[in-house]
């Protein structure tokens, strides 16, 4: 059975061996808002896929020089950056349609 990338089926200490990471920054990047893991109704964590590939990027982007403060930012711009490119394609996608509508539907042109 695949999980899936969203189903959060990790602890957090099989997250911390997965990526290398110690729990307690796994803590800390939460508490910064990099990461929600899942929790149980016991409030326990539980990590997807998807927050151990988070992970991963954090990683690398520290490796590269930023701090925890800059990598929200990216990770801000990149969420911002999603949202305009889908309002872009809805837009595009709404022009098409329109344009493609017989001119007795777009209204009178005369």
């Amino acid at each position: 059975m695949d999980p899936g990338p969203d189903r959060a089926v990790f602890s957090i200490s099989v997250t911390s061996e997965l990526t290398d990471v110690d729990p307690q920054m796994l803590r800390l990047y939460e508490q910064r808002g990099l990461l929600s893991p899942h929790r149980t109704d016991g409030g326990t964590r539980r990590y997807s896929g998807r927050d151990v590939e988070q992970i991963r990027e954090i990683t690398a982007l520290l490796a590269a020089g930023l701090n925890l403060a800059g990598i929200a930012h990216v990770f801000q711009l990149r969420n911002e950056n999603h949202r305009l490119q889908d309002e872009l394609d809805r837009v595009r996608k709404n022009a098409r349609q329109t344009q493609d509508a017989p001119a007795t539907q777009r209204g009178s042109e005369a």
